[in-house]
């Protein structure tokens, strides 16, 4: 009798072994009412009086599907994230929400379609970042009482409508060929500042604008391929006069 008491009692406490995994945490409720968080390891629940629930902590990532929102400037747009969470508190996360990982999806997708319409186009394009990071700041306060913790949230992709794409190219080009006449200008008023420089200081030296027409006329006959007609300044003249003379 005795041994059949003992086996009894053996086989009660084999059935009862239950593995808790090093990245998961063990929800433990006696007659339906939680009793305590069950750690990594081998651990007694007793059939019948006692049940548990395992929940993995391991960091998550949630898919947030395309969703349409109109920016405040009422642009029309297409934009999916993705969140990183983990569970914080177990128990939270069992008798607090139903279940959590579908939550914490419905309600970033309610939150980015809010945020996105607090922004204009050129903000949403222009700072993801900070965009991002206050869909995260929403959503992990919200999700702290199902014992969620919201590590990132990233912003995957926004799509404009075909016209709203044609528009912004066009937009581009015009800026880029704003700039282009911009620097181009720049350089022609660099290259006659310097022109009226070197004819300012060409006039205040004597001589020096008759060499420089002798040495534009040496530089034009070095090329026998083409016959040249100069039209010799009276002053040149009296120049190469000085010359001979000397």
């Amino acid at each position: 009798m005795f041994y059949t008491i003992l086996g009894i009692i053996a086989f009660l406490i084999i059935t009862s072994i239950r593995q808790i995994n090093q990245y998961e945490r063990g929800v433990k409720f006696t007659f339906g009412k939680f009793t305590s968080i069950m750690e990594p390891g081998w651990r007694i629940v007793w059939p019948v009086i006692q049940s548990y629930q395992k929940v993995d902590v391991r960091t998550k990532a949630v898919d947030v599907p395309d969703q349409n929102a109109i920016t405040r400037d009422n642009v029309t747009v297409r934009v999916n994230a993705v969140i990183y969470y983990k569970v914080s508190d177990a128990n939270k996360a069992i008798v607090e929400v139903e279940d959590f990982k579908y939550a914490i999806s419905q309600y970033a997708q309610t939150t980015m379609r809010n945020i996105v319409g607090e922004v204009t186009l050129d903000e949403l394009l222009s700072s993801r970042d900070k965009i991002a990071d206050r869909i995260r700041e929403i959503v992990d306060k919200e999700t702290d009482a199902w014992g969620l913790k919201v590590q990132n949230v990233e912003l995957k992709d926004v799509s404009l409508p075909a016209e709203m794409e044609r528009t912004i190219g066009k937009q581009a080009e015009a800026e880029r060929e704003k700039r282009a006449v911009i620097i181009n200008s720049e350089g022609e008023l660099a290259a006659s500042e310097n022109i009226a420089k070197a004819a300012e200081m060409l006039a205040k030296t004597p001589g020096a604008l008759h060499l420089r027409t002798l040495q534009s006329i040496n530089d034009m006959s070095s090329d026998q391929s083409n016959t040249v007609v100069y039209m010799v300044p009276v002053e040149a003249l009296k120049a190469l006069e000085g010359f001979i003379k000397k």
